[in-house]
């Protein structure tokens, strides 16, 4: 845990400038200022709070259109000045009504499995009965893995065909049914890119 009063508080007149980054696509959201009090009660609720110095008093954003920030994790620069805040946004978060601040987002394509896998995780917590995910949890861990194999087995056989666009939609369909044999197993596709990066080292 990072001591609040251990950061430089002093260089700005109590106030650091936070950014805050989508902790599912790493994009920039937005940048605010915080004191130690709007940081607290961000770590407290887990909702991103800023000190407004237009109106001089502690800000939870999206407390008026409701597109809250959801509080992830924090990280401080080497100069102790600066805070960089993760968080989840409910909704747009710049009042034009763009995505960030800084217009719309810049898709990164590999870092959709971040998004995907957490649609995976609400499908299941949803359990619809009219979401194909929610049904293949319904049906059980037996079913999932068979349908790993199945994809599993799809793709090799589009790979000897040397059809491009077949092996891009079977790989497709492989690595989505792998996110939801993760999820089934209560782990999600970090954990395996951590895995990659120990075997790495």
């Amino acid at each position: 845990m990072i001591q609040i009063k251990n950061l430089d508080w002093e260089k700005s007149e109590g106030l650091l400038p936070a950014i805050i980054q989508d902790a599912d696509d790493n994009n920039i959201l937005m940048l605010g200022y915080m004191n130690q009090e709007s940081l607290k009660k961000t770590q407290e609720t887990g909702q991103v709070t800023f000190f407004s110095r237009s109106k001089n008093r502690l800000w939870v954003k999206g407390e008026t259109s409701g597109n809250i920030l959801h509080f992830v994790s924090l990280k401080i620069d080497c100069d102790y000045d600066t805070l960089l805040i993760q968080a989840r946004p409910s909704g747009p978060v710049c009042h034009t009504g763009a995505e960030t601040c800084f217009g719309d987002k810049f898709d990164i394509p590999v870092l959709f499995l971040n998004k995907l896998s957490k649609v995976i995780e609400n499908r299941k917590i949803q359990n619809s009965t009219e979401s194909y995910v929610a049904k293949l949890f319904k049906e059980g861990s037996k079913r999932i893995a068979q349908k790993v194999g199945e994809e599993g087995v799809e793709l090799s056989i589009a790979h000897l065909t040397g059809e491009k666009e077949e092996i891009l939609n079977e790989a497709a369909d492989l690595i989505f049914h792998t996110l939801i044999l993760l999820q089934d197993a209560e782990l999600n596709i970090s954990d395996v890119c951590k895995t990659l990066l120990s075997r790495n080292k």
